[in-house]
């Protein structure tokens, strides 16, 4: 899947300008908060953020920046989840599930070495993923995939424990980013 179906999809599920008070967030449009699009340089009203600004900030703070489309190289389904996972919850988190997820999965080490979880998808996890996959075939981006949406899932009833007001959204959530 390339980058303009994901974001296509993406929009269509966060819809556009929202502004919940229960979310920690903020006024959104298209899924972009106020706060990442003042860092990406919008200064205008979130009620009209142009989609095509909502794109290039997904493009360049969701995709780019952390290496994903590298991760789509390999394994497109997984790039796919983190794309999502980042929007929602952030690229270090989304990043940070795969490096566990690719540590859990290493057979203590003989597959391939553990990954410091540093949060950031650089060689050493590209490398990791490439042998996870050599060694594991085709099935596994689908068991990989797996691990990171328990993962995802596991945090989704975190917050809403944690911040009661999440528990508004957690249904959605594991609704619709998982799975």
């Amino acid at each position: 899947m390339d980058f303009e179906t994901l974001v296509e999809e993406l929009i269509d599920r966060e819809g556009g300008f929202v502004h919940n008070p229960n979310d920690a967030g903020g006024a959104t449009r298209y899924g972009i908060t106020e706060a990442v699009a003042r860092r990406h340089g919008y200064a205008g009203a979130m009620r009209s953020l142009p989609r095509a600004e909502a794109i290039a900030i997904y493009r360049r703070l969701y995709w780019l920046r952390p290496n994903y489309e590298k991760v789509a190289a390999r394994a497109p389904r997984i790039a796919a989840e983190l794309f999502d996972t980042a929007v929602n919850m952030g690229v270090g988190v989304a990043s940070g599930f795969l490096q566990r997820a690719l540590n859990a999965l290493n057979r203590n080490g003989r597959d391939y070495g553990d990954l410091a979880v540093d949060r950031v998808v650089g060689p050493r996890t590209l490398a990791a993923l490439d042998a996870f996959l050599a060694v594991r075939g085709a099935g596994g981006e689908t068991v990989l995939l797996k691990a990171i949406e328990a993962l995802q899932g596991a945090r989704y009833i975190d917050l809403a424990e944690r911040r009661p007001a999440n528990e508004a959204f957690l249904y959605g959530w594991l609704a619709n980013r998982i799975g």
